[in-house]
């Protein structure tokens, strides 16, 4: 029992997990920060953003198996249908499965939010799958991180906000940038670490078609946009002392997290690189927590 437990959480790629629950708590705390929080629509935007991602990364291992992307004995993560260890079927009906529930929940959203929020459930659930699948999948076609940066910064910060506070709002939409650039480098050292299997199974993500080095460029000056396209943000602290000036430390931390994986990402190779891809995605959310956690205590 304990064994088919990891073989399914491994499935559900646990390390990625932060990068859609950070969209989401970030916004519940600017909504908190400008009186605008509500417990049910946040915690459902939670659920849904958890949901919609572990069908995401199932779909992504089931399309991957499918066209012969992964194979036994991957430099990567194991995977479980491509090692025998879950029956294919199983696998696909635990996505859509998955997809059914995220469904579920997103439309008790709609009574917070509006009708305006069901097709977009719609696109979302849809973009899931598109992601590996479908007549033009777009992590074949090296949209990948467009998607990810769509689907996992500015939709969910934005739309999470929104139904709690029925607005849109400047500064949210600055968070919800930054986020999708941090939630991109999850994407770019999966890609790094896999380009020769990508490429050998005709798989052109960026990386297949730029290179490492440029993906190496790519994931440090992700991390240093983020942080300004924040200035206007860094600025209201300095200036207007809208949070402690301390605050101003939470932004420095993660970059010297950020470099120190961009280093790590330089020097290292194969298997080597499997715990730089929970290294950034736990950069990101310790970022997101700490401001989470200041705009709570200073709203």
């Amino acid at each position: 029992m304990k064994q088919k437990i990891k073989i399914w959480l491994e499935c559900f790629r646990p390390r990625t997990l932060p990068v859609s629950l950070s969209g989401v708590i970030i916004a519940i705390g600017l909504a908190k920060w400008h009186q605008h929080f509500q417990w049910i629509p946040a915690m459902l935007c939670l659920t849904f953003a958890l949901l919609a991602q572990i069908a995401s990364n199932t779909a992504n291992e089931y399309f991957d198996y499918l066209q012969g992307t992964d194979k036994p004995g991957r430099v990567g993560p194991r995977r479980g249908v491509t090692e025998g260890d879950i029956k294919p079927e199983t696998l696909r009906n635990v996505t859509f499965g998955l997809l059914a529930v995220a469904c579920i929940v997103g439309c008790c959203l709609i009574p917070y939010g509006g009708w305006w929020l069901l097709p977009v459930g719609i696109i979302i659930a849809l973009a899931a799958l598109a992601y590996s699948t479908g007549p033009y999948p777009l992590s074949y076609h090296g949209l990948g991180e467009l998607t990810v940066f769509i689907f996992f910064g500015i939709v969910p910060v934005n739309l999470t906000y929104y139904v709690m506070a029925l607005r849109f709002d400047p500064l949210v939409l600055l968070f919800s940038i930054a986020i999708g650039l941090m939630g991109v480098n999850v994407l770019l050292i999966n890609n790094y670490r896999d380009v020769e299997d990508d490429r050998a199974a005709g798989k052109n993500t960026q990386t297949v078609m730029r290179g490492r080095p440029v993906t190496a460029f790519a994931y440090l000056l992700n991390g240093y946009t983020a942080m300004a396209i924040l200035a206007v943000f860094w600025f209201m602290i300095a200036w207007f002392k809208v949070l402690p000036l301390w605050a101003l430390l939470i932004p420095v931390l993660y970059l010297v997290m950020h470099t120190a994986t961009w280093y790590k990402l330089r020097h290292r190779d194969g298997s080597a690189l499997n715990p730089l891809l929970g290294e950034t995605a736990r950069n990101m959310l310790i970022f997101t927590i700490l401001f989470t956690i200041l705009f709570i205590i200073y709203s």
